[in-house]
């Protein structure tokens, strides 16, 4: 039974606005497992509740051209949350029927329009759906075919409906994506999700762009972090639009990319992008995706088990990974050491598929451990880097794995070294953003790292720290920015290798801007007014972080 709610608590639930519960919901579910279990099941039983009524008609979804009916904005935010919650089942029913509507009511829409953005959006949610799919570990049986099969039939109807009405097809992105989900639990179905063929080669490499040697390769200082294709609440585009966004970053200089196996259709698209380049061009793009392990793995480390997870991310990216990075959920297990042990050694015997390995999250106890079983066990170190967030809000690599990155020559990928985008002009002087606020609404990063920030200090203190960068920027001249500037101190601390950028391919381009971080360096006075903004006297700010959230990564395993 559950515990009372007093009558005031009761006034200030029912009265508060909207984008302060979602706070409040926000802090409590931060706050440990326990309640964000209570939350999601609650949703999952008010959902559930609802799901067994009858769907609305095609024509109450499309009631007509370019026209978006409330119908059509519940029933796509109501799918939204029957798959966020991970009721997948009903979910991809309601994503079949909702694709079978736009043919069956015989709807059109003009580029750009409320309604082409909304099937844009659903495309991308779908997207996300898929990795609801997986994380809730079905079996591949008949139950789980015979979900997927009409929602592949409703794609390819939807794509001939949509050719006999000079239509985009608004629903290639999903099509793509479920297509692999599909040929995951079923490989012996023939689903091609394959991109285009035609050929195009780069112009020469960009002079201004910092390069730097990791493994046997030479690349960027700056890679394009895809994490924000895996939620359309960073934006969405079109499949056509993401290629066209990937030419125009690799064209400036920008040709290394981050990915993950749970970032959505990120390993997916960005395979279509490099087996749409020529010879000459594809092997001057980098692909680094990880293999990231949330639980238990429930068997023996065998080299059968990593190779097929090996193969599984090759597939994906339809060639080989340049750079597969390793996350483990839980120090005390083991395990993890054996994996990267043959990982390593399958990096050594088949380059075609995997040609490094790196670390992800990995603190610098752990690191090192592992650093000295390989030692111990291959005669090498066998690894090449560990991705980690680093920022000039949160400085706890400092402690503790920059030393160790050095001492076994590990670059380190930083993570959130823009922390959402907060580190900008536009945050200079600005008031406390609320978090869910409805009218200036953030970015899943921004809320992630507005929390950081909160960990590191006050809003005023900040602002004292904006204000600095912004002077900084201003003496290196037009085309230097904030956001240039705190990058620029990041690239400059110890064993950094990179930096990864979040970039919403289609939505926004910075690509231009972010060429402001090289050419210059950081020194004297305004290195060291950096620094102790930053970092606090005497580093009291990174001891302080390190004290709360623990090493690099432990925040992922408390």
């Amino acid at each position: 039974m559950g515990v009372h709610v007093n009558m005031m608590d009761d006034a200030l639930i029912a009265t508060l606005p909207a984008e302060y519960l979602r706070s409040a919901l926000r802090a409590l579910v931060h706050n440990g497992s326990e309640a964000q279990k209570t939350f999601t099941q609650h949703i999952r039983t008010q959902l559930q509740a609802k799901i067994h009524g009858e769907m609305p008609s095609p024509k109450s979804l499309f009631p007509g051209t370019d026209e978006v009916s409330n119908e059509c904005l519940e029933y796509v935010a109501f799918t939204k949350c029957l798959f966020a919650s991970k009721l997948v089942t009903p979910a991809i029913n309601y994503i079949t029927h909702f694709v079978q509507s736009v043919e069956a009511a015989q709807v059109s829409w003009t580029q750009g329009s409320e309604l082409h953005k909304i099937l844009d959006k659903f495309s991308g949610d779908i997207v996300q759906a898929m990795q609801a799919l997986k994380e809730t570990a079905p079996k591949a049986d008949a139950a789980l075919q015979s979900l997927l099969q009409p929602l592949l039939s409703s794609f390819a109807s939807c794509e001939q409906y949509c050719a006999s009405k000079n239509l985009e097809d608004p629903f290639k992105r999903a099509s793509r994506q479920v297509k692999d989900s599909t040929a995951f639990y079923f490989p012996d179905l023939t689903t091609d999700t394959a991109g285009g063929t035609a050929l195009k080669e780069l112009t020469a490499a960009n002079p201004h762009v910092e390069m730097f040697p990791m493994g046997s390769r030479s690349v960027p200082r700056l890679f394009n972090g895809l994490w924000q294709l895996a939620s359309s609440e960073w934006g969405y585009s079109s499949a056509d639009k993401q290629q066209a966004a990937l030419t125009e970053l690799a064209e400036a200089g920008f040709t290394a990319a981050d990915m993950a196996d749970h970032y959505g259709d990120a390993e997916l698209v960005y395979g279509d992008f490099r087996a749409s380049l020529g010879p000459d061009s594809r092997d001057k793009v980098y692909a680094a995706t990880k293999w990231c392990i949330f639980r238990d793995i429930g068997q023996p480390v065998t080299r059968e088990y990593v190779l097929a997870a090996v193969k599984e991310r090759s597939r994906r990216l339809r060639g080989r990974v340049d750079l597969l990075q390793f996350h483990w959920h839980n120090y005390e297990a083991k395990e993890y050491l054996y994996i990267l042990l043959h990982l390593v050694r399958i990096a050594k015997s088949k380059p075609e598929l995997v040609a490094a390995i790196g670390l992800c999250n990995f603190d610098a106890d752990h690191t090192a451990e592992a650093c000295e079983y390989l030692l111990k066990t291959t005669g090498e170190v066998g690894i090449v880097s560990n991705q980690v967030q680093f920022s000039v809000l949160d400085s706890r690599p400092l402690k503790k794995v920059t030393q160790v990155s050095e001492k076994y020559n590990l670059k380190l990928l930083t993570y959130g070294s823009f922390c959402g985008g907060l580190l900008a002009e536009k945050w200079l002087g600005a008031p406390v953003p609320d978090t869910y606020s409805a009218s200036n609404p953030l970015t899943p990063s921004q809320r992630k790292y507005l929390d950081t920030l909160y960990a590191w200090g006050t809003w005023e203190e900040f602002q004292a720290l904006l204000s600095k960068l912004a002077e900084v920027a201003a003496k290196q001249g037009a085309g230097v920015t904030i956001a240039n500037v705190a990058t620029r101190w990041v690239l400059q601390q110890p064993a950094v290798g990179a930096i990864l950028v979040g970039t919403r391919l289609g939505v926004t381009s910075h690509g231009t801007d972010n060429l402001g971080v090289f050419g210059w360096k950081l020194e004297g006075e305004d290195l060291q007014a950096i620094n102790d903004l930053a970092l606090g006297k005497d580093g009291a700010k990174t001891t302080s972080l390190f004290e709360k959230f623990g090493d690099c990564g432990d925040e992922y395993r408390q």
